[in-house]
């Protein structure tokens, strides 16, 4: 412990040490978190640690190209200050030193610190317990090169990031009142899809599991991890939200494809396998490169694959690869809406030659898709910003000064968007209750559930009521009313 009753035997400096003859091996860098007097809260939801070393300059010292720190690190904690510690996580770890020193390397520059990368150190996915504490040496063995070549360590520095209770608290309430709104309005519309005498299509189909995966990420389930000790919460989140966006980008494709009014026989899903498989191969691999972080941290907190260089180039990689495809299926969605509008401002030319009723009917009809895509373009926009920004924002510490900021307005805003979406999709792509009557009178349509021939697949009725004169009223019956 570096203070309290209990506390280790201090040394101020390592020329101290020196002095009284202590060894390297046995000088221990004792960290306890939070600082004094504070606890740490499950709302934090997790820990993360990032490392810095203060190396000083000396002529008969200089770190070596490609230098490498054994850290021999162990976690434990606490729920009471006077209760014994319990080891959590014990690892030796290598961190590869990344260091630059501005000035000329002479004698009159001794002393001087070098200017050093951060380093992660370590991920937990839950807050659970008040009190924590990491003890870190750095043993030197000159024989097996351990720790051999890496500066005169003077110090090392430790910044600690969890998430805000109060954004916890927020975004919990949020969770917890979209869940019924989205529940209720998606057994609503398949309910409408199931009255109908055809089966579903399969647009419909696709809604429906857009509902689906929209309920799953919105289950607060996070609820839980405030009085249990979930480690597992974080990777848990992030499939959540690898099915979300593979669920949302496939949607997107079938929307806009069964929407092109092409000759092309649809309403099969083998027929966009060569749109939706990338996108399903390409969540395949993120959810990989996941599990090779964030599953093995759930053993060890001290892991990271930007510890080794091979690590880092794989994970900038998979960040820049992914950012160029989510760029990519945006101009294909464009091309694609394009394609769609180009279609329908053909099918315009022929409004004229139809009856005044069919007109009315498609010109409305056209003006609602028209605005629906422009709402699902500007969707698809944001929400690519948020996975590029989301996947920078996540490897922040290691590209060095270029750093990306995601406040919480931006996120929340996002998730609502997806929700509003989502609400919005189903709620116009539910089939009208509403069942036109053969029976007239003075001129007004009756749309009571009346006469067995009625039915919206059989009858198609426009009523036209002007300010100034009499009520108007078309139908097409048959397969004209069908089209």
């Amino acid at each position: 412990m570096p203070w309290g009753p209990n506390q280790c035997d201090k040394i101020k400096n390592f020329d101290e040490a020196m002095a009284k003859k202590i060894e390297a091996n046995n000088i221990v860098f004792a960290v306890h978190i939070p600082m004094n007097n504070k606890e740490m809260s499950p709302w934090f939801q997790f820990m993360l640690v990032i490392l810095q070393f203060d190396i000083a300059f000396k002529m008969y010292n200089q770190i070596d190209d490609g230098a490498l720190v054994t850290i021999d690190v162990g976690l434990a904690y606490r729920d009471d200050t006077l209760a014994e510690w319990t080891e959590m996580a014990h690892s030796i770890e290598q961190r590869k030193l990344n260091c630059n020193f501005t000035t000329a390397k002479t004698f009159e520059n001794e002393g001087r610190y070098y200017e050093c990368d951060l380093l992660p150190f370590m991920e937990v996915g839950s807050v659970a317990h008040k009190y924590y504490l990491l003890n870190i040496r750095l043993p030197v063995n000159e024989r097996k090169k351990v720790n051999v070549g890496i500066g005169e360590i003077k110090d090392i520095r430790l910044v600690g990031i969890h998430q805000n209770g109060g954004f916890t608290k927020v975004w919990f309430a949020m969770k917890t009142f979209l869940t019924p709104s989205i529940l209720i309005i998606m057994i609503w519309y398949w309910r409408r899809i199931t009255l109908m005498s055809r089966p579903p299509v399969l647009l419909e189909k696709v809604i429906l599991a857009l509902g689906i995966s929209m309920t799953f990420i919105n289950i607060p389930v996070e609820w839980f991890s405030v009085g249990f000790n979930w480690t597992w919460m974080l990777l848990f989140g992030d499939i959540r939200q690898g099915i979300f966006y593979s669920m949302l980008l496939s949607f997107w494709i079938i929307f806009c494809g069964e929407h092109l009014m092409d000759q092309t026989e649809r309403n099969r899903f083998s027929v966009y396998w060569k749109q939706v498989g990338p996108i399903v191969f390409g969540s395949f691999c993120l959810f990989i490169f996941d599990m090779c972080e964030r599953g093995v941290q759930l053993t060890n907190p001290f892991y990271s694959i930007w510890a080794s260089d091979v690590g880092t180039e794989l994970a900038m990689a998979f960040i820049i690869v992914a950012g160029i495809c989510a760029c990519l299926y945006f101009l294909f969605l464009c091309f694609m809406v394009f394609q769609v509008f180009r279609n329908i401002s053909g099918k315009r030319t022929s409004l004229p030659a139809m009856s005044k009723a069919r007109r009315l009917h498609y010109e409305g009809l056209i003006f609602r898709f028209k605005f629906l895509m422009l709402v699902t373009l500007t969707c698809a926009a944001m929400t690519v910003i948020f996975f590029i920004i989301s996947q920078v924002n996540e490897g922040h510490w290691h590209w060095g000064d270029h750093t990306v900021q995601v406040n919480s307005a931006f996120f929340t805003g996002i998730y609502g968007m997806w929700n509003l979406y989502v609400f919005a999709i189903m709620f116009l792509y539910a089939p009208s209750h509403k069942r036109y009557g053969d029976d007239q009178s003075s001129g007004q349509c009756i749309t009571g559930d009346m006469g067995a021939n009625s039915g919206e697949d059989i009858q198609l009725t426009t009523t036209i009521t002007h300010v100034d004169g009499p009520t108007e009223v078309y139908k097409m019956t048959g397969k004209e009313a069908q089209e």
